[in-house]
């Protein structure tokens, strides 16, 4: 039997942290680790007490034929990398891997050539989480360095798609 290599094991685990999104469009799955040790885990959904989409049986996004990564002010749910910080201390996060999966809530296929959307990329550069490892595929991956985001502040760029 040969072994699952260590980034993909990790991978694997935030896949299946996703299965708990809520989102009828993309679930994330997010879990930040640290010195070899699971720190955090987070996934989309809405904030804690209010109603999921999966519930409620819409998105509005969808409803309104908002383009994926566009107008994320609309969406009711609380991103996987936004929960997964928030569930962890910041001293713990310093110079951590947050791993990153995310999954068509209709196909359940993965979404290759993923991303985190601005806010969450704002969010991971403050937590002081060094990089980020996202699947494409079941055993491909990207590693972005988080300092690259810091270098090329897309918050300059004059469509955001918002």
């Amino acid at each position: 039997m040969e072994r699952r290599d260590k980034i993909n094991y990790y991978l694997d685990i935030a896949e299946v942290v996703a299965e708990r999104g809520t989102c009828l469009r993309r679930n994330f799955g997010a879990i930040i680790v640290q010195n070899d040790e699971i720190i955090s885990t987070g996934y989309t959904g809405a904030p804690r007490g209010r109603e999921n989409c999966c519930d409620l049986n819409y998105c509005k996004r969808e409803q309104l034929n908002i383009p994926r990564g566009t107008r994320y002010e609309l969406c009711r749910s609380v991103h996987a990398e936004a929960n997964c910080i928030i569930s962890a201390s910041r001293k713990t996060m310093i110079g951590a891997t947050l791993y990153l999966v995310c999954k068509d809530a209709k196909t359940g296929k993965l979404v290759e050539n993923t991303n985190s959307c601005a806010m969450c990329k704002r969010l991971i550069i403050n937590a002081g989480i060094e990089k980020v490892i996202i699947r494409d595929t079941v055993d491909d991956y990207r590693i972005v360095s988080v300092s690259e985001w810091i270098e090329n502040d897309d918050s300059l760029n004059d469509d955001m798609g918002y």
